[in-house]
């Protein structure tokens, strides 16, 4: 049989392209996802996770104790959400002892509180977490401790936020004060905050609260008559990331900047905590920076 010159060219021709096609394939790297860079933050600590499956999405030094400063104050609501039966319409007259608290403690931030003003539970909540008052604080924990002094109540309250952080198994923490201006002994970890901040969540008026920007609040004078409190929120990632839900600022000489952070997108929630960070500016970029991460994660 005789093959034409353009038969045998086209026979090596499908040939020579067999081959490439298997030397190619037999070399070819199979396609892979860009690996996703780990974010460098300037706080001392951090960590992340997935507030829907508890997953650990990004971890730095994340369970190693520091002061906490404000955050301590979550503990401090949760305490409260977590009363039998509570009240949050029941009022609380405001004591000279609290905002003698504020004068006395040069690092106290202040709801500004006014003495012999009544004010519902739920406002101090307001006032605990918006403008993080240590005022707040202390009213709350002198309503809701047990004793027959204040000292005693103070004590008491002090007592159930470590019976509350022992029962949801934050063995890295411990309080010795209910607003985070601790007296030696006051401490968490990144990694118990953001467990801590995850379990208040679940308290619909915590969400509520945590996720308010600004608030007016309508208060009983002593006199009987009325004002409104104004209160804006510490967190600026309110309204300046998408998402955000919430939770708490806190700062101090030996706790620096610290935030414990929250955002959901897609359906996702992201939360967690950066402690002991440089600067008002940095710990924000540093949240910023981790619940981007934790969400492509």
């Amino acid at each position: 049989m005789k093959t034409g010159i353009k038969g045998i060219r086209r026979v090596s021709a499908v040939a020579i392209t067999a081959g490439a096609v298997l030397t190619a394939g037999a070399f070819a790297a199979p396609a892979q996802a860009a690996t996703l860079p780990t974010p460098t933050i300037t706080a001392a600590g951090g960590f992340v996770m997935n507030n829907g499956t508890g997953k650990s999405l990004f971890t730095k030094a994340a369970d190693t104790r520091r002061s906490t400063g404000s955050t301590t104050k979550i503990m401090t609501a949760r305490v409260v959400l977590g009363q039998p039966n509570l009240n949050l319409d029941s009022k609380v007259t405001v004591q000279k002892a609290y905002s003698d608290y504020i004068v006395n403690n040069n690092w106290a931030s202040s709801a500004r509180l006014i003495v012999g003003d009544k004010v519902s539970v739920r406002q101090l909540l307001y006032g605990l977490m918006l403008p993080s008052g240590c005022d707040a604080a202390y009213a709350l924990a002198d309503k809701f401790g047990s004793g027959s002094t204040r000292d005693a109540r103070v004590k008491s309250f002090i007592g159930k936020m470590n019976a509350t952080a022992k029962s949801l198994g934050l063995t890295n923490t411990h309080f010795d004060s209910f607003d985070g201006i601790g007296h030696g002994s006051n401490y968490s970890t990144p990694r118990d905050l953001t467990k801590l901040a995850s379990n208040a969540m679940k308290y619909s008026t915590f969400r509520t609260v945590v996720g308010t920007k600004s608030t007016k609040q309508k208060v009983t004078t002593q006199s009987g008559g009325y004002r409104y409190m104004t209160w804006d929120n510490t967190n600026t990632l309110l309204g300046s990331y998408a998402g955000t839900i919430g939770v708490k600022t806190g700062s101090g000489p030996e706790a620096k900047y610290c935030l414990v952070f929250a955002a959901t997108r897609n359906g996702k929630t992201v939360i967690g905590a950066v402690l002991a960070s440089s600067s008002v500016p940095n710990r924000t970029a540093d949240a910023k920076k981790l619940l981007d991460y934790g969400f492509k994660k």
